[in-house]
């Protein structure tokens, strides 16, 4: 056997050969007509070791335009997003890197201590009384935040802006209709969301409520 950490043994392959009734790998292929099969060598690179492999494809990548070397104007979600240096180091440490969900509490004590220091902290800095944590994307948690808005008001319209993501408004209308929801999408000017219709709608539809929600746009 010449590579040990392969779990299939020669004799495993002589085993499986007699057991499907052939003597060899070349028989797998005998239906292909020998007029079709490529003979030779393909016409690519030989062989590289780790080190070199590694500088090749660094050379490669350096022919791409990324986001570090040039000003990116894509939206709809595609945005160049910065990660603090931070998170590696927290990533890192093996009480927050255990399971993915806390199904299974006797494994999962990492990941229930970094979801109570991310809800704390996103709550620091908000100045909310509580925040959601451990959701799987963007979008589902916006549906939640969105049920959890109605709940709270007992209301039957969500107003959401028109400059969010369009598949994560497709998910909260989905949300919305299980809800008996009416989602009301607001405008944006100038590329962003516009404040004044905001404030027009939710004044339209709730009277006073609109100074309290277009103030907190203003200073959020």
């Amino acid at each position: 056997m010449k590579h040990r950490y392969i779990p299939m043994t020669e004799q495993d392959q002589v085993d499986m050969l007699q057991q499907i009734g052939i003597s060899s790998i070349e028989e797998l292929f005998r239906d292909i007509p020998a007029s079709i099969r490529y003979n030779g060598v393909l016409p690519m690179s030989e062989a590289l070791d780790e080190a070199a492999m590694m500088k090749h494809m660094k050379q490669l990548a350096a022919r791409n335009a990324d986001s570090e070397s040039h000003t990116s104007f894509l939206g709809a979600g595609i945005y160049d997003h910065h990660i603090p240096v931070v998170i590696q180091h927290l990533i890192s440490r093996s009480e927050f890197y255990t399971a993915y969900t806390p199904y299974q509490p006797e494994i999962s004590q990492g990941e229930l201590q970094a979801i109570f220091e991310f809800q704390s902290y996103i709550c620091e800095l908000t100045g909310m009384a509580v925040a959601n944590a451990s959701m799987y994307d963007g979008a589902t948690a916006l549906a939640e935040a969105g049920a959890l808005a109605v709940g709270a008001t007992k209301r039957k319209q969500l107003v959401i802006s028109s400059t969010v993501h369009p598949e994560a408004r497709q998910i909260v209308r989905t949300m919305a209709r299980g809800l008996h929801v009416e989602v009301v999408e607001i405008g944006y000017k100038d590329g962003v969301t516009d404040i004044r219709g905001t404030e027009a709608c939710c004044y339209e539809r709730h009277g006073c409520l609109a100074y309290p929600i277009a103030e907190f746009l203003r200073l959020h």
